[in-house]
Formats: C-alpha cells, sequence, structure tokens
C-alpha cells in the first residue's frame, strides 16, 4: 500500500516516477546506463546482483522484478534462492563469488569492507570496472530498496511480471517516455 496518499493504493514505481518526474529521470537514465551500458559485467550479471542485494534487504518488490528480469536474461530462478540460503555452495560461476561476496558484505556491514576484499574480486581477475560497477549497482538498489519499501510500493505477481517484462523489452530508459503519457 502506497505511503503517498496522492497515489492508488497499489501504486507501482512508475507511479511515483510519475508523480515526481523531476528526480525519476536522472535516477532512470543512470539504471539504463548502469544496467544496460557497457561494462565487464553481462546484463544477467548485473541482474543478478539487483535481485541479490535486494533479497539481502528482503525488498520484496525489487527482488521479485530483478530476479525475473534476471531470469529472462539467463540466471535460474532456483539460483537466486541458493544464493540467499548459501552464497558458497550456489550454483554460480566461481568468478562470480568474489564479487557476490563484495555484494553482501557491502549491503550488510559496510563498514567492514576492507582492501582485501577488492583484492580479492581483482584476484577473481575481474578489472576496477567489474569492481566499480558491482558496486554501484549493489550502491543503487541498497537506495532502490530504501526507496520503494520507505514509500510503501508493493506489486502483486501479474504486477512483477508486467514490470519485469517491461525492463526486459525496453530497458530502464524507455520508461521515460512512459512517464510522458
Amino acid at each position: 500500500m502506497s505511503y503517498l496518499p496522492s497515489l492508488p493504493d497499489d501504486a507501482m514505481l512508475l507511479d511515483v516516477f510519475g508523480a515526481y518526474p523531476d528526480t525519476a529521470r536522472p535516477l532512470l537514465q543512470y539504471h539504463q546506463v548502469l544496467l544496460r551500458g557497457p561494462s565487464p559485467l553481462t546484463v544477467a550479471q548485473r541482474e543478478l546482483i539487483a535481485a541479490y542485494v535486494s533479497g539481502l534487504n528482503s525488498c520484496g518488490y525489487c527482488h521479485g522484478i530483478h530476479t525475473a528480469v534476471a531470469e529472462t536474461f539467463g540466471v535460474p530462478a532456483a539460483t537466486l534462492t541458493a544464493l540467499l540460503d548459501d552464497l558458497d555452495t550456489a550454483e554460480v560461476t566461481e568468478p562470480m563469488r568474489p564479487l557476490l561476496r563484495y555484494a553482501r558484505k557491502l549491503t550488510l556491514t559496510p563498514t567492514l569492507i576492507t582492501p582485501a576484499d577488492a583484492e580479492a574480486v581483482l584476484a577473481a581477475e575481474w578489472d576496477e570496472r567489474a569492481l566499480h560497477d558491482t558496486v554501484a549497482v549493489c550502491a543503487l538498489f541498497n537506495f532502490m530498496n530504501r526507496y520503494v519499501d520507505g514509500l510503501g510500493v508493493t506489486a502483486n505477481p501479474a504486477r512483477t511480471t508486467l514490470s519485469a517484462d517491461r525492463l526486459t523489452s525496453i530497458g530502464y530508459a524507455s520508461l521515460l517516455d512512459l512517464l510522458d503519457r
């Protein structure tokens, strides 16, 4: 239930963006660049990090949507569940583990991040851009989780599917066009 009285009780994030387009526009542009722009991480890997961080934060809205998006890009849904249960035994590629460990630590205990955590990422043959992009996706979704939870934004399964389909097919920047309707 939305905590913004001007919006319907079942408001989705796009409704919030439509009510506050001045802050939504740069945020959506950032989403597009970070999640769909050039990166050593694939779109699937970035969406996996987004879903993982959202799951760690128990943000049902973002976790549901980004799990569905990651699945569309080839990440098995069971992988997301397994990651939340035990990162060390979940079926992910070995190079992804240090990135996901970094995202987990940055989400749950950010003041405990050390140079050794970054070194583990680089030792797994990721470059600085991969570390940057992991941190940026993690930070963005920690922000987005608090944004939607703080505003009471929720989604039923049908709306989760609609949002995931939209992000998969038209990306984030195209949502800007929907704000103008």
